[in-house]
């Protein structure tokens, strides 16, 4: 348990650690490259939460432990990365 509260697994981890390099690749490499992990990552983190929902207080697929909270941060994270890469950046000012 992480902070008492999220199921971890060393899948688990490696899901998250291999999320974050992609994303400070992204990062580095501009703001194209950025807009197009948060699309792709935000639909796969949804993904990620609705077989979180289904599978409940089971590991998904068996491989990737999960408990309500988890399957709740990975909304979040849906949704603030779908946010990001669908509905920022885009420059609406007209001169």
């Amino acid at each position: 348990m992480l902070l008492g509260t999220f199921h971890v697994s060393f899948a688990h981890n490696l899901v998250y650690l291999a999320s974050g390099v992609v994303f400070l690749l992204c990062g580095m490499a501009g703001a194209g490259a950025s807009s197009t992990f948060f699309k792709i990552f935000g639909i796969v983190y949804a993904l990620v939460a609705v077989l979180g929902f289904y599978y409940k207080d089971e590991a998904i697929f068996g491989l990737i432990s999960n408990n309500m909270p988890d399957v709740w941060l990975h909304v979040a994270l849906a949704a603030v990365m779908l946010l990001l890469g669908f509905g920022a950046g885009r420059n609406t000012a007209t001169a």
